[in-house]
């Protein structure tokens, strides 16, 4: 018998895409069998109260012998229904408000180099957009927070990861900025791209059989910290992208999708030290008061190491 929050409409509507069967590609049969095993495997999870710890930990002991279960589980939904499901124990104890969080990935790398207010991502060699991206960092009664840590990644306009794509030099596109005493954070960068799984990888295969794609909009991830607050962990996407509300993680969600301007005039570049036209994001983090010490901290997960210095 499924639970009841995996009874609930919006959740069995959820079942229907990660499934595939909303899309008119792939084997029904196929489509069946995935759909049952991923609504057993939400039931488990919310019978037994499984939590995002414990789930990071069965998905590593997994990934030691099918490495792309790291992206399996967002596809099939796994990533996203733990935020569901954190969700709804934060409405259910009256918790409103702040930046929405969303999925992590299976991408990020601790220890990138630390700067103060602002921080340049890219290392100059990607011929992308320039990007301007700041804000900053409030709590819920729009006090700022001062020293927060913005921990910011972000793929490459080819699609990859530092660390993960050789071809790029270590923590590109990576940086961690601590917030002024306003609250503020700024960085400069290059306008990512969206990327694809492996092509003919176990999980396009998979995605394949149940008519769907493995496709994600170009995003920008950031882990969002300071002492006294929860450990937030989101990522905006890039207004425009055409995967923007088709993304095969499904992470998209309306309040984390800001509105990007280019910028073409002379004052504007300017001001910016700048040869050309840019674009620019501004967008400003709220964060909830933590109840306790662990909630200041990141999740526990296996991740991929830190670049040795």
């Amino acid at each position: 018998m499924a639970s009841q929050l995996v009874q609930e409409s919006g959740v069995q509507s959820y079942l229907d895409r990660i499934a595939g069967v909303d899309q008119a590609g792939g084997d029904a049969r196929t489509k069946a069998i995935v759909r049952r095993i991923v609504s057993d495997l939400f039931t488990t999870i919310d019978d037994f109260d499984v939590t995002a710890e414990e789930f990071w930990h069965a998905l590593h002991f997994l990934q030691e012998a099918a490495p792309e279960f790291g992206l399996i589980a967002p596809g099939l939904g796994f990533d996203h229904f733990l935020d569901i499901r954190m969700d709804r124990a934060d409405k259910a104890a009256g918790i409103a408000g702040g930046t929405p969080r969303t999925i992590e990935g299976p991408l990020y790398v601790p220890g990138a180099p630390l700067a103060k207010s602002f921080a340049r991502l890219d290392d100059g060699t990607d011929t992308g957009e320039t990007l301007i991206m700041h804000g900053r960092v409030f709590d819920l009664d729009g006090k700022p927070v001062a020293g927060a840590i913005v921990d910011v990644w972000h793929a490459n306009t080819k699609g990859g990861y530092s660390v993960f794509d050789p071809s790029q030099t270590a923590y590109n596109n990576r940086r961690r900025i601590e917030t002024g005493t306003d609250g503020s954070y700024k960085f400069r960068s290059i306008v990512p791209s969206g990327y694809s799984v492996p092509p003919q990888g176990g999980t396009d295969r998979l995605l394949s059989a149940i008519g769907r794609h493995g496709n994600r909009p170009a995003h920008i991830h950031f882990f969002v910290s300071a002492p006294g607050y929860r450990h937030l962990t989101t990522q905006i996407n890039i207004n425009g992208d055409p995967y923007l509300h088709d993304d095969f993680a499904f992470a998209t969600h309306d309040d984390l999708i800001p509105e990007i301007v280019r910028r073409e005039e002379p004052e504007a570049i300017h001001a910016e030290n700048l040869n050309g036209p840019f674009s620019e994001i501004a967008f400003d983090f709220v964060l909830h008061a933590a109840t306790d010490t662990a909630e200041t901290e990141l999740m526990a997960r296996h991740r991929a190491p830190a670049v040795p210095a």
